[in-house]
Order: structure tokens, then C-alpha cells, then sequence
């Protein structure tokens, strides 16, 4: 009897366990009684009836879907090789467990197709620099796509873009003659403003030097004015007889004979200074029979 109670006892252990289910935080539980879905069990502990019920769990974190590489035909008919990487999470757990036999392959062929779709409607340049276009254009589809099976694309992100080895080599090439003919360019430009600020800075100077130049010009044309007019004033002022003016008149005519001048002009006006010299040639006479006289 106490075999008995104890096998029973046993059996009751073993049938108490298999009722109690713990369900992590991050799990959702689907009890099913009879093959039949019943309800969704939260985290924490559950209880299901031993070999009527069973619980299945959904993982309900972000996950994560690796696309395997394959190669695409571009617009230009150019072959590249693309892999990408999906982030999905779970929003319905009954969905995602009787809506889709095998969620990852399901994912994974969706993607590889939409990828075809979208890389195929774009030239290679463009699939190459529109990377970010590419993954909010491919998330959108899948997210639509996978709505059905209880679950949300939360983002698309392209690992790899890669183009045909002859393809690649004929790009760095490209690059190569791009960047040496801005150099060229550059270059060109930096002489050509070179030559043109030395030009500029030459006709700066040569107009600095003439400005001098007419400075200097000017303000000695203006100091000979000046003392001209001083001079002029004071033969004006001192009131010049025309004994005084015949007597410069003889010693400038006694310069100019002594140059190398074959002809002598004389000015018009002559009568009132030749009287004067005239005058003059008379008094040394007068003054020098006065001076006979005295001797004898």
C-alpha cells in the first residue's frame, strides 16, 4: 500500500510538472489543447493540462535575417553582386506560428526577390551611390509583404554592392582620369591667377610710379611757378628804370654771344631800351671828359 501511495504519488509529481510552463519575459506562449489553439500565455509561470494541451513560444525580440549574396542585373545590364541583412520583430505571435510554414526562408526568398526588383530598375552608378534609397525602398515592400505573417521590417541595410572585377578596374580608372583632370584644372586655374595677380600688381606699380612722377612734376612746376611770381613781384614792387633794364639787357646779349648760336634775335619792342643804352653811352661820355679835365 505504501508502494503504492508512493508510485501515485510519483505520477501526480510527474503531472503536476508537466502542467507548469515558465515563459521568459521576452516569450509569447500559444496553447494549443488537441492540436486546436486555445489562447496566448503572457511571461511568467502558466499552467496547461498534461498530455492535452501544449505550448509553443514566440521569440518576440528583434531579429535578424541574413540575406545570402546573389547576383543582380542592373538596367545597364551590368551583373553585381548584392547581400543584405533584414531586422524584424514579431507583432503577432499567432500569425507568425500558423500563417507561415518556415518564417526565415520565407523572408529570406522575399528579400532576394524584391532585391531583383529594386537593384533591377536602377543603373549601376545609381544602384551604387543610392544605398539608402535601396533599403526604405526594399523595407517598405517587405514590411507590406510580411504584414500577413504577424510581422513588422523594422529596417533593411545592404552589406555589400559589388560589381564585376573588369567592371571595378574600368571604375578605378574612371576615377583615376576624373581626379587628375581636376588636378590639370586646378592647376591651370592657380597659374592663370597667378599670372593675373602678377599683372595686376604691375600695372599697380607703374601706376604708383607715374602718380610719383606727376606728384613730383607738379610740385616743382608749382615751386618754379611760385618763384616766378615771387621774382616777378619784386622787380614789380622795386619799380625798374629803364637804365636798369637796358644793363640786363646788354649782359643777356653778352651771354648769348658767347654761345654757339650763329643768329641773334631781338625783340620787337627795342626803341624805348635802345634810347636807354643811348642815354647811358652819353653819360659815360660826359663823365669821362670830366674826368680829363680834371687831370690837366
Amino acid at each position: 500500500m505504501t508502494i503504492l501511495i508512493l508510485i501515485l504519488g510519483v505520477v501526480v509529481f510527474i503531472i503536476a510538472m508537466m502542467a507548469i510552463k515558465i515563459i521568459r519575459p521576452y516569450e509569447k506562449g500559444l496553447i494549443e489543447r488537441l492540436g486546436r489553439y486555445q489562447r496566448t500565455a503572457s511571461s511568467g509561470l502558466t499552467l496547461v493540462m498534461p498530455m492535452m494541451e501544449r505550448i509553443l513560444k514566440v521569440d518576440m525580440r528583434e531579429q535578424v535575417v541574413d540575406v545570402p549574396p546573389q547576383e543582380v542585373i542592373t538596367k545597364d545590364n551590368v551583373a553585381v553582386t548584392i547581400d543584405a541583412v533584414v531586422y524584424f520583430e514579431v507583432t503577432d505571435p499567432v500569425k507568425v506560428k500558423y500563417n507561415v510554414a518556415n518564417f526565415y526562408v520565407a523572408a529570406t526568398k522575399l528579400a532576394q526577390t524584391n532585391l531583383r526588383n529594386v537593384v533591377g530598375d536602377m543603373a549601376l552608378d545609381e544602384s551604387l551611390t543610392s544605398r539608402e534609397m535601396i533599403n526604405t525602398k526594399l523595407r517598405e515592400i517587405l514590411d507590406i509583404a510580411t504584414d500577413k505573417w504577424g510581422v513588422r521590417v523594422v529596417r533593411v541595410e545592404l552589406q555589400r554592392i559589388e560589381p564585376p572585377a573588369d567592371v571595378t578596374e574600368a571604375m578605378h580608372r574612371q576615377m583615376k582620369a576624373e581626379r587628375d583632370r581636376r588636378a590639370m584644372i586646378l592647376e591651370a586655374e592657380g597659374h592663370k591667377r597667378s599670372r593675373i595677380l602678377k599683372a595686376e600688381g604691375e600695372a599697380e606699380a607703374i601706376k604708383k610710379v607715374a602718380d610719383a612722377d606727376k606728384y613730383q612734376k607738379l610740385t616743382v612746376a608749382e615751386g618754379e611757378g611760385q618763384a616766378i611770381e615771387r621774382v616777378f613781384a619784386a622787380i614789380h614792387n622795386g619799380r625798374p628804370t629803364n637804365d636798369l633794364i637796358a644793363i640786363k639787357y646788354l649782359e643777356a646779349l653778352q651771354k648769348v654771344a658767347d654761345g654757339k648760336a650763329t643768329k641773334i634775335f631781338l625783340p620787337l619792342e627795342t626803341s624805348g631800351i635802345l634810347g636807354s643804352i643811348a642815354a647811358i653811352g652819353e653819360l659815360f661820355k660826359e663823365r669821362k671828359t670830366e674826368k680829363e679835365g680834371t687831370t690837366d
